[in-house]
């Protein structure tokens, strides 16, 4: 019994493992879809507060949106906003859907429940950018903006505030 045992340890120390095939991505961007309470608001703080642009979105029907898991035969009306002209920028989908009532989350801090807790943004500039969202009432949170360390991100500024939801958002950027 025990001659089989370092027999069969034997042969699995032997058996080696392919590696791992590659995986590729056609875009390496991600988008993120965000359910929001107020989409007039958000498209309000996004593009004019931060400075995302508002390109076409789409509309996703009931049918589609149910097969797929994504709701409950509600169909979605999405806004998209991207960073830069780029074809691979990054792309916020927001929506609101019609007839439901989401829940919120603890937005208090970063570590208030799992989940995705923030988004970061490199901007241009820290104080147009403060400026832009003082025009629609927006304030950074705490002590807002702060220089961040040399050895992170020299000469750069780390703004946080939330959008109409509470979600924080980080801004990245130098002081001009």
């Amino acid at each position: 019994m025990r001659a089989t045992l370092i027999a069969l340890l034997a042969t699995a120390a032997c058996v080696t493992l392919d590696a791992a095939e590659p995986v590729v991505f056609p875009s390496t961007t991600i988008d993120l879809g965000c359910v929001v309470s107020d989409l007039e608001k958000s498209v309000r703080f996004y593009t004019e507060g931060v400075g995302f642009r508002e390109v076409t979105g789409f509309a996703v029907p009931a049918s589609l949106a149910t097969d797929a898991g994504l709701t409950d035969s509600k169909p979605l009306t999405i806004r998209v906003l991207v960073l830069g002209d780029d074809p691979g920028a990054t792309k916020l989908k927001l929506m609101q859907v019609a007839g439901t009532a989401p829940r919120t989350g603890d937005t208090d801090f970063i570590h208030s429940h799992t989940g995705f807790r923030y988004l970061t943004i490199m901007v241009d500039d820290t104080d147009a950018a403060l400026a832009r969202l003082a025009k629609i009432g927006v304030k950074p949170i705490a002590k807002s903006p702060v220089a961040l360390p040399e050895t992170l991100a020299p000469g750069m500024h780390l703004t946080c505030v939330r959008d109409p939801d509470g979600n924080l958002v980080e801004l990245v950027a130098p002081r001009k």
